[in-house]
C-alpha cells in the first residue's frame, strides 16, 4: 500500500473511531433517559444512534478493504468495496426510518382511539439537546474529512451523523411540547418520532442513488469530462479527444480515451504525449486516478 493510501486509511480510521464512541455513549444516554423519561421520540432517536453506531463499525471494516491496493483478483483495486459500504448505510437507515414511523403511528392510532399517552419527562427533553450539539460536532468533523480523503462513505456516515441531529431537533421539539402543553399534548411525542422518520428515510434515498450510480459505473459529471478534454486539448498536436469512458471506482476515479495526432510523428514522441496527458490528469484528479490513452494516426 502507498503512503498516500495508508496516511488516507489512518485519517478514515480516526474520525470513524471518534464517531463510533460518541454513537455509542449517546445510545446508553439516549436509551437510559428514553425509558426513565417515557418518551417514544427519545427510544426512537437511540435505535437511530444504534444505527450509526452499527454502520461505524461497518465503515471501520470497508475502509481497511477498500484502501487494499490492486491484486491479482482485483486489477482495479478494492475501491468498490467502499461503495457497497455507503449501500449498506443508506439501506441501514430506510429500515430504521420506517420502523420509526411505525412505532409512532401506532402511538397515534393509540391515542385516537382512546389509549392514554405517558407524557415524556425533562430528562428526554435533555438528552436531546445533548444529542443535536454531539451529532452537529460529529457531522462537521466528518463532512471535513470526507472531502479531504475524498471519500463517499465518510460523506455517507457524515450525513448519517446530521439526519441524526435532525432527529434529536424533531424530538427535542416533540419532547418540549408535551411537557410545556400538559398530559393531553403528549401525542406530540409520536408526532415528532414520524418527523423524524421522514427526514431519516429521505437521507437514505439520497445516499442509494449515489452509490447505485457507483456500482454500476456511471459516469463523471459533465462538468468533470469537460474539465478533461479542456486538459487535453491543452497539449500541441493532439486533437479530437473521443471514445471517453470515465466512472468512479470508491475513491479513485477512472479515466479512458482516444485522441489522434499526426501519424508522421515517431511512436517515441505520441508516446511521450500520451504519458505527459496521463501525468497531467492524475495531477487534476489525484495520484491513483486510472488513466489510459489511446493514440490514433491523424489519415
Amino acid at each position: 500500500m502507498s503512503t498516500e493510501n495508508k496516511q488516507r486509511e489512518r485519517t478514515m480510521l480516526k474520525a470513524t473511531l471518534y464517531g463510533s464512541v460518541a454513537n455509542l455513549i449517546l445510545l446508553l444516554i439516549k436509551s437510559i433517559s428514553g425509558v426513565i423519561g417515557h418518551s417514544t421520540a427519545m427510544i426512537a432517536d437511540a435505535v437511530h444512534s444504534l444505527s450509526d453506531f452499527v454502520t461505524d463499525l461497518i465503515v471501520l471494516i470497508f475502509i481497511r478493504i477498500g484502501n487494499k491496493p490492486q491484486d491479482e483478483d482485483h486489477h482495479y483495486g478494492h475501491g468498490k468495496y467502499e461503495s457497497f459500504a455507503t449501500f449498506v448505510i443508506g439501506f441501514v437507515l430506510i429500515v430504521v426510518g420506517v420502523g420509526i414511523f411505525y412505532n409512532g403511528a401506532v402511538k397515534i392510532v393509540g391515542s385516537f382511539k382512546g389509549e392514554s399517552l405517558t407524557p415524556p419527562g425533562q430528562i428526554a427533553f435533555w438528552a436531546a439537546i445533548l444529542s443535536i450539539v454531539v451529532k452537529e460536532i460529529l457531522f462537521r468533523y466528518t463532512i471535513a474529512v470526507a472531502k479531504k480523503v475524498d471519500s463517499n462513505s465518510m460523506k455517507a456516515n457524515a450525513w448519517h451523523h446530521r439526519s441524526d441531529s435532525f432527529s434529536s431537533i424533531g424530538t427535542a421539539l416533540g419532547i418540549g411540547g408535551a411537557i410545556l402543553l400538559g398530559p393531553k399534548w403528549a401525542i406530540l411525542d409520536p408526532i415528532a418520532a414520524i418527523v423524524v422518520s421522514i427526514f431519516i428515510v429521505k437521507a437514505s434515498i439520497q445516499l442509494l442513488l449515489g452509490c447505485v450510480g457507483e456500482l454500476t459505473d456511471k459516469s463523471l459529471s459533465v462538468e468533470t469530462e469537460n474539465d478533461i478534454i479542456e486538459i487535453v486539448l491543452s497539449f500541441s498536436g493532439v486533437l479530437e479527444p473521443h471514445n471517453l469512458k470515465t466512472r468512479r471506482i470508491g475513491n479513485v476515479k477512472a479515466i479512458e480515451m482516444h485522441i489522434r495526432m499526426d501519424g508522421n510523428l515517431t511512436l517515441t514522441a505520441t508516446h511521450a504525449t500520451a504519458t505527459a496527458i496521463e501525468t497531467r490528469l492524475r495531477q487534476r484528479f489525484g495520484n491513483q486516478t486510472h488513466v489510459v490513452v489511446h493514440v490514433e494516426p491523424i489519415k
